[in-house]
Parts: C-alpha cells; sequence; structure tokens
C-alpha cells in the first residue's frame, strides 16, 4: 500500500537513544510524531477514555489535578495481564487515530514515526520502511538507569514488554547502530537522511 506522505518509523529499546536520535532528524526539517505523546494526549484530562479506566480501576487513577495516575497504571500494565490487555483495546484505536491524523498532516519531504512499540502494535503498518536504533543490551541497561534512575526491576519490565532485540534486528529495513558516542548521531543521521529522501522522492 503506498502511503502519502512517505512515512519512516523509528523504534528501538527502552535506552537506545530514540529521542535523541529523533531531535537529530527534526534538525534537519523533518517532521516526527511521537507515539509515547499521542498516549498521553488520548488520556489526558477531560477525554473520554480517562473516565473509562477509572470507571474500570477507581478513582484512585485520576491524579487530584485531573490527570492520569501513570504510576497506577504502570502497575496494572506490568502485572495483569488481562487488564494490560483490555487498556490496550481501548487505547490503541484511540492513539492510532491520533497519529494519522498527525502523520497526514505533516508537510515535511518525509515524516517519521517515533514508537517505542511501533513492532509490538499495528504502527507497523502506518509505514513504508523501519529505522531501528539498536544497541547491545547490557548498554540498553546502563543508559536506561543512568537516564532517569529507573529501577532495575522497572527497566526489566519495560525490556519484557518489548519484542527482543533479535526480533527487531530481523524485522529492521534500516539498523541505526548507536552504541557509539551521542556526537556520532548528527552524522549518521544525516546519512539515513539522504537514503530517505530519496525513497520518499522514488515512492
Amino acid at each position: 500500500m503506498v502511503r502519502d506522505p512517505y512515512i519512516v518509523g523509528l523504534t528501538g529499546g527502552i535506552g537506545s537513544g530514540k529521542s535523541t536520535v529523533a531531535a537529530a532528524f527534526r534538525k534537519l526539517a523533518i517532521d516526527v510524531v511521537d507515539a509515547d505523546e499521542a498516549s498521553r494526549a488520548v488520556v489526558n484530562p477531560g477525554m473520554p477514555a480517562l473516565n473509562i479506566i477509572a470507571d474500570r480501576f477507581g478513582s484512585h487513577m485520576i491524579c487530584s489535578d485531573g490527570s492520569l495516575n501513570r504510576t497506577a497504571m504502570r502497575a496494572i500494565i506490568f502485572s495483569k495481564l488481562n487488564e494490560k490487555d483490555w487498556l490496550e483495546n481501548l487505547l490503541h484505536p484511540l492513539i492510532a487515530e491520533w497519529i494519522q491524523d498527525k502523520l497526514i498532516s505533516a508537510n515535511s519531504e518525509y515524516v517519521m514515526l517515533e514508537s517505542p512499540l511501533l513492532l509490538e502494535t499495528n504502527q507497523h503498518n502506518l509505514v513504508n520502511t523501519l529505522l531501528l536504533i539498536d544497541i547491545p543490551e547490557e548498554l540498553q541497561r546502563a543508559r536506561a538507569a543512568a537516564r532517569d534512575k529507573t529501577a532495575e526491576k522497572n527497566i526489566e519490565a519495560i525490556i519484557k514488554n518489548q519484542i527482543p532485540r533479535e526480533q527487531r534486528l530481523v524485522r529492521a529495513h534500516y539498523i541505526f547502530d548507536n552504541s557509539g558516542p551521542e556526537k556520532n548521531i548528527d552524522q549518521n543521521v544525516l546519512l539515513f537522511h539522504k537514503i530517505f529522501l530519496q525513497l520518499a522522492a522514488e515512492s
């Protein structure tokens, strides 16, 4: 299926540097749609999904300022598989609709969809090609812990929520080795940028 605009999927495991790489593409005037932003937007205060979640799990799911209690939701996602499935069935269609609206309204020569769960959800069906940000799992854990002092238990839970690294590598069209220093990112992004410009022009 040919899509307009040309869409590049950007994904990778926790701590791989997706956000830093996405920022480098933004500096090249490429529109980047952030799936994490979509997942926040659909449960913003006043959104219907927020009340549905509270009705199912209790009023403690909504903080005093009207926002979603993300700590409570993470606890559910990582400990109760059936409730995780229920949440995904509720939120994923809303997230997909938000993402599609943003992709369609993009104005750059190609548009990038940044998503940590691109391959775990149907979001991969939205993209023309897939760029994987890859680093070894040991480095992944170290960077994730250093970035936000995330507890080792939480890091492992997030890793288990994503498909194994080996499967990501097999399914990627392009692989961005991000195990080197951050100063190398802009140069490497420029190489991929030229490839994607060519692919977009040919699509």
